[in-house]
């Protein structure tokens, strides 16, 4: 059941808000033992929410397509008087005094908070495998990553103990979680979602994003939560994104260079099925050679690393509240000369033109979101193109580059691997073009369920 399908049957009366909520707490008390998907848990205060709800319902007040739909928040997002520990021992007992803004949004429509999810230490990482609060894992088989850093949103939504999910993304941690788990992940244009109250790690690369179960639900909630908000001096002021485009004449590219260059061949396959439906369903397909995504990622990789040690300099000197693999990326960070952060800056703009250049013979870029599917917990390297490949840079390789853009990106399934773990596809499109994206996204969401 997708959110549609949940709205329709509150407004029928074949289930109550309180009764929604109910199934989807039974849900993460049978499953989050296993997938520890939860940080926090707010069965009571959800319960509470959803009577006040059917109460709302009963007397004429309708908020909306989320009204009653049960969601969680990626534990780095603040939430007034709940823990927010963003993963880590700097902020395990600290409890916010206000909510984020797409939290005050997700409430005034509606939507019921079940608790907050489990996530890779301070966002810094692709596994969700936590050194203070254990590893997340995957739905599909848990002995798998559901993949970062939003790991409890991919595997809260994918197991379906929640409808939606919010996820930040700053290197793929959206749309990588979307791949492993099998879920939907939309990396919104840079500043079209609110960061306020948002704990941040790269200034200059967070996006703020749901994960859903479908397409159409994506849009109900980006239709929520976007917009501008003046606490977020990096918010947009425009309020054009969400128009679609006839499939008919829209111009879908799928990369000759690069995307498919070192990748499972099961992925490829389930990708290129996927770039034919986009031609079945009346888009123009047609290959394209991209600008250097390798020297792309290099670039976004660079930014990451000072913006996220510069924003943690203070608190470096409590070494023993840190894992370790974050603290060997923050001391990395600490190492890079200013000079390099400049001129990396200088090449991201470079790189923004050479797409605006490429997006002038295209509406859409169809590539893979990760080019293997979930590598195992504790799994070093992974197999790519014959050779060994570090986990995180192969989990990144495909994803990395578009946040440097700052222009949106879509992540939905494809297929199923023969070990049964999930395929996804990436939709990349103009910033502020988030809204052709959905459209593309949930024609061609069609097309391979039923084809």
């Amino acid at each position: 059941m997708n959110i549609e399908q949940a709205g329709a049957a509150l407004r029928s009366r074949k289930i109550s808000c309180a009764e929604l909520t109910a199934e989807s707490l039974a849900k993460v008390r049978e499953l989050n033992p296993t997938l520890n998907a939860f940080i926090t848990i707010t069965a009571d205060l959800a319960m509470s929410r959803a009577r006040a709800l059917d109460t709302e319902l009963a007397q004429g007040l309708d908020r909306g397509p989320l009204h009653g739909i049960p969601v969680a928040h990626k534990d780095l997002i603040c939430t007034k008087g709940i823990r927010t520990t963003s993963g880590s021992r700097l902020f395990e007992n600290d409890v916010p005094a206000y909510d984020a803004t797409v939290v005050e949004r997700l409430d005034a429509a509606g939507a019921v908070m079940i608790g907050k999810l489990g996530l890779h230490e301070l966002a810094y990482g692709v596994t969700s495998t936590n050194p203070h609060f254990g590893a997340v894992r995957n739905p599909r088989h848990p002995d798998h990553i559901p993949g970062g850093s939003s790991g409890g949103s991919g595997a809260a939504v994918a197991s379906g103990m929640v409808f939606m999910a919010t996820g930040t993304d700053t290197g793929g941690s959206i749309r990588i979680p979307a791949s492993y788990c099998g879920a939907v992940g939309l990396k919104p244009t840079y500043g079209l979602v609110s960061r306020h109250g948002v704990r941040p790690l790269g200034l200059s690369l967070d996006h703020v994003g749901p994960l859903t179960r479908t397409v159409r639900d994506t849009q109900l909630v980006m239709d929520v939560i976007a917009g501008h908000d003046e606490r977020d001096s990096s918010s947009s002021g425009r309020q054009d994104w969400s128009f679609e485009r006839p499939l008919a004449g829209l111009t879908v590219g799928v990369p000759e260079n690069f995307y498919f260059d070192r990748i499972d061949p099961e992925v490829e396959a389930a990708v290129r099925r996927a770039a034919a439906a986009c031609g079945d369903i009346g888009a123009n397909v047609t290959p394209v050679r991209v600008p250097d995504i390798q020297a792309l990622n290099m670039v976004a990789r660079l930014i990451l690393l000072v913006e996220a040690s510069a924003l943690f300099e203070n608190r470096l000197e409590e070494r023993e509240r840190f894992g370790e693999d974050v603290l060997a990326l923050l001391d990395q960070g600490r190492l890079v000369p200013g000079t390099a952060y400049v001129n990396a800056q200088r090449l991201r703009q470079g790189f923004i033109g050479e797409f605006h250049k490429l997006f002038q013979r295209i509406d859409v870029l169809l590539t893979p979101a990760t080019p293997i599917v979930a590598p195992l917990i504790g799994q070093k390297t992974v197999e790519l193109g014959g050779q060994p490949m570090d986990t995180r840079l192969a989990t990144t390789l495909l994803v990395r580059g578009v946040n440097a853009l700052g222009w949106p990106a879509l992540s939905l399934p494809c297929g199923i691997a023969k070990s049964g773990l999930p395929i996804g596809a990436q939709l990349i499109g103009r910033p502020f073009d988030d809204g052709v994206l959905l459209g593309l996204g949930a024609a061609l969401e069609s097309a391979l369920t039923t084809g």
